[in-house]
């Protein structure tokens, strides 16, 4: 599934638990300060700006795969950092980095064995992977409203060959496709989260895969759509599966 386009704006106002999540895991990631650190799926660069505080001495590089997210990081982020825009599928860096490092990003991502080859091969021998994504289970109320919405006679015709984006996987089938990408010391571990929003219509920043194929006049009605399918539609139950791996060396 190729990477779309966000709107990085409204992305940027919604994120904040991203970015709670993000400086969780990034202290788990013991930095001496001089690493080269990838932020792989760095949105609009909040989480990244902290990972450049966190290395005085070393270089981070932020990726992403949609534009707009790398604009509105670049004016965040200044020239220090270094950005770029690629699929994490088709990502090849000119030197290998230390770190690896990715927040809410992975389960965006069909293919997870080629996701892992390809941040094993970005990483130096002994380099280190640390991310947090959604794991199977996640949003699961959410994704069934979605999917209800999206079947139903009022938009079937225009989202009937809409894929789901998310792909949620399970511990174990994360540990096979770590191991098989040659990874060692893996590690993968979930924790459950509940977060209340003050509205629902974050959804707009989550839902472009099915806003996207939809005239411009139907997509609040589809937004409206997913939150009557929901019991409490500002309530969202995340299931944030952990992983941490080295890259042998």
């Amino acid at each position: 599934m190729t990477p779309r386009d966000w709107d990085a704006g409204r992305y940027d106002r919604v994120s904040d638990m991203q970015l709670r999540w993000g400086l969780e895991v990034l202290d788990r990631v013991e930095l001496r300060g001089d690493e080269v650190v990838l932020d792989a799926g760095c949105g609009t660069g909040k989480v990244t700006a902290a990972i450049a505080e966190r290395v005085p001495d070393g270089r981070v590089i932020g990726v992403d795969g949609a534009p707009s997210m790398i604009e509105e990081a670049r004016s965040r982020l200044g020239p220090d950092v270094e950005l770029i825009v690629s699929d994490l599928l088709e990502l090849e860096l000119d030197e290998p980095v230390d770190v690896v490092f990715s927040n809410a990003t992975f389960h965006w991502i069909e293919d997870h064995d080629l996701l892992f080859r390809r941040l094993h091969a970005a990483l130096r021998p002994g380099g280190r992977l640390e991310a947090q994504f959604g794991g199977k289970g996640n949003v699961a109320e959410l994704v069934q409203a979605v999917r209800g919405a999206a079947r139903s006679e009022r938009f079937a015709g225009y989202l009937g060959e809409v894929r789901t984006p998310w792909r949620f996987r399970s511990e174990d089938e994360t540990v096979v496709a770590l191991e098989g990408a040659r990874f060692t010391d893996v590690s993968a571990w979930t924790e459950r989260k509940t977060e209340r929003f003050d509205e629902a219509y974050d959804l707009y920043a989550v839902l472009g895969h099915y806003l996207d194929p939809l005239p411009d006049e139907m997509r609040e009605e589809f937004v409206n759509a997913v939150i009557d399918w929901m019991a409490d539609p500002t309530l969202r139950e995340y299931v944030r599966l952990n992983v941490s791996a080295r890259r042998p060396g």
